[in-house]
């Protein structure tokens, strides 16, 4: 036991130590530095942590805040990407380092945490201790996830995964009472991390019971019935060809009837190929159930009973905010359309080098980040040494199992996207997620590029599997080899010296953070933003900014924003006006007058004491206008930032 302790104790020191190598010079400038920049997606995460504190220590419920949208009535966190499980861990970090060090000590942990569930996952299968710290070495600081901890550092903590699939291959076969409530509880636990990854354990979860009870075998009947097997080559023949001169001529237009009837998309023609292809697959296969009875169907019954409570038991306190939004009508769904919902990763960007490394072309990287939803959500390298690995070992008779190679499969088809594109082309081929994006709780997960994480969770535990076989058929080499694949995965994922981002607060806020509690900052520019749709142009980093100096600020930056909140800017003269103009869009006569005119009435009812004005993203224009309409003095200047006092400085 002391010796299994030390074990585990010692993998743990070496992924720490790895975490420290791989975000370097981090550990030098925890408190001043961080791996993304605050004006994105890395300000709401440190806001995130900051407000949870703020909340909790003030007594408050902190699924609710009134620090954003001038507070004209609590915001509702509950469709936020919360991050409550690093909250919870930062809460008494942050007491002695401080918001930004002990969000980055946070981050560090996450990576931790990921490679050493890996390193257990990767373990339970291959019973081997190099080949599982390598798999773990591999997934958590992989291209896909050190991308993330640029900017979505809540998908970093991926742990809640590799301990589900544990707990499914542990549960297999036993049935007990206890692993439905573990797995019940890590679901629960994977919501706090990222609601993907719930969404991702009941994948996963379905996927397992589906691969229990069917099975995949060549159908004895696919030689007969030729006519109909050949009907299906002749019509997929056809549509072939029809598409083909689509591509050539453009498309056409013919009238029916006198209505015009346009065929210059491949969408629908690429969807029939696609069904008809996938009919003449089926037709060699058959599928077949296992036998269940009654008594298989009332157990299934009850240990997905506890597993729904327990789950819903952790998530409680969303599903309480979550319950009072949909009364109140807040509830916001996005829209999924057929064409132009987000697309998934380009299939060429799962065979790319790591663009993290020092090595790696600028081009490389401008590609990635030319791509829909930009760099971040674009990289899903593939590790060339993993592959290699895998070659091989397949060449000396390695075959993965079908649960590993059939997760890696079906995660990567889901996270080409609704349509494979290759090489920024769209070839308008529909995959799998064109069709589960519609299903309820599974389209939560509405950027389709992350299912990427599965499929490197599932390679790295293949990548220990082959580095197990080729061990065992070469023991003499087997400590060479691991000591030589550790070497070239280590050169190959090393993203350091890591690029950083300045955490350092503009020495302005000290005004506001002494004013009087009751006041509220509003900074231009100004407006509201989510994930999907932004009104005005508001920047993270203003919410950064407030873990500062701790005064609600106007506007705000939430995973989803109601579509009543939106509403109320549009119907405020003063707001619409500021938000039209922050979009660098020009006001009519009519809405500049009501600016000028409302300006005094709506910084004496918000009870504004301040405004800072960033002179990069505002024209000389706005900046007249806004001093002129809110009689504005000039109280300090720090680079782009101006700070200006209004006449509300008392607490209302």
């Amino acid at each position: 036991m002391i010796r299994n302790s030390r074990l585990h104790a010692g993998i743990v020191l070496a992924y720490a130590l790895v975490a420290i190598a791989f975000t370097w010079p981090l550990a030098l400038h925890l408190g001043t530095q961080l791996t993304g920049g605050t004006g994105g997606d890395t300000g709401v995460y440190v806001w995130n942590q900051w407000v949870f504190r703020h909340e909790l220590v003030n007594g408050d419920f902190p699924y609710f805040t009134d620090t954003l949208f001038g507070a004209s009535r609590p915001a509702n966190l509950s469709l936020h990407n919360y991050t409550r499980f690093q909250n919870l861990i930062s809460v008494p970090l942050s007491r002695f380092l401080g918001v930004v060090a002990a969000f980055n000590v946070v981050y560090l942990l996450m990576t931790v945490l990921t490679a050493y569930t890996t390193f257990l996952l990767a373990r339970h299968v291959t019973r081997r201790t190099g080949e599982a710290f390598l798999a773990g070495l591999l997934f958590a600081w992989g291209p896909l996830l050190v991308t993330r901890g640029m900017g979505h550092f809540s998908l970093v903590a991926a742990a809640p995964l590799a301990v589900f699939l544990l707990l499914l291959m542990r549960a297999d076969g036993h049935e007990r009472l206890r692993d439905a409530v573990a797995l019940g509880a890590t679901i629960g636990w994977a919501a706090s991390t990222d609601v993907y990854y719930a969404v991702y354990c009941l994948l996963l979860g379905a996927i397992f019971l589906v691969a229990r009870v069917v099975s995949i075998q060549p159908s004895p009947h696919a030689g007969h019935a030729r006519a109909v097997r050949w009907s299906i080559e002749v019509l997929i023949l056809c549509v072939g060809a029809l598409i083909v001169t689509m591509i050539v001529s453009g498309g056409w237009q013919i009238d029916v009837l006198g209505q015009p009837v346009r065929m210059r998309s491949l969408y629908t023609p690429m969807l029939v190929l696609t069904t008809l292809c996938l009919v003449r697959l089926a037709w060699e296969f058959r599928a077949s159930l296992a036998p269940i009875t009654r008594a298989d169907l009332w157990r299934f019954a009850r240990l997905a009973t506890a597993a729904g409570l327990v789950g819903a038991a952790v998530m409680s306190p969303v599903l309480y905010a979550a319950a009072l939004r949909i009364s109140s009508g807040d509830f916001v769904t996005p829209h999924i359309f057929w064409r132009s919902s987000p697309p998934g990763v380009d299939l060429l960007a799962l065979v790319l080098p790591n663009p993290n490394h020092p090595l790696a072309p600028d081009a490389l990287e401008m590609w990635l980040a030319s791509r829909p939803n930009g760099f971040l959500e674009n990289v899903a390298s593939i590790s060339l040494v993993a592959l290699g690995v895998m070659l091989v070992a397949w060449r000396s008779g390695w075959r993965p199992s079908r649960w590993w190679a059939g997760l890696a499969i079906m995660f990567g088809l889901l996270a080409l996207g609704p349509f494979v594109h290759v090489a920024g082309i769209n070839t308008f081929v529909p995959g799998p997620w064109a069709f589960l994006r519609y299903v309820p709780l599974v389209g939560l997960a509405h950027t389709p590029a992350r299912f990427a994480i599965v499929l490197m969770l599932a390679g790295a535990v293949m990548f220990a599997a082959a580095l197990d076989w080729l061990g065992r058929r070469y023991p003499a080499k087997r400590r060479a080899m691991l000591v030589t694949v550790g070497v070239l995965l280590v050169f190959e994922l090393l993203p350091a010296p890591r690029a950083l981002h300045s955490a350092v607060v503009p020495p302005l806020y000290r005004h506001v953070a002494a004013a009087p509690a009751g006041v509220r900052l509003l900074e231009l520019p100004y407006g509201l933003r989510d994930g999907t749709s932004s009104i005005g142009n508001f920047t993270a980093r203003t919410q950064f900014y407030q873990t500062a100096h701790g005064k609600t600020i106007m506007g705000g930056y939430l995973s989803r924003v109601s579509r009543r909140r939106i509403d109320e800017l549009r119907a405020d003269p003063v707001r619409h006006a500021l938000a039209i103009l922050s979009e660098k869009n020009d006001l009519t006569p009519t809405q500049e007058a009501a600016l000028m005119r409302g300006g005094p009435a709506f910084i004496r009812g918000a009870n504004i004491a301040f405004v800072v004005i960033d002179r990069d993203y505002i024209s000389p224009e706005f900046q007249g206008l806004a001093i002129k309409a809110f009689r504005l003095r000039h109280v300090e200047t720090n680079g782009q930032l101006s700070l200006y006092a209004t006449d509300a400085t008392t607490p209302r």
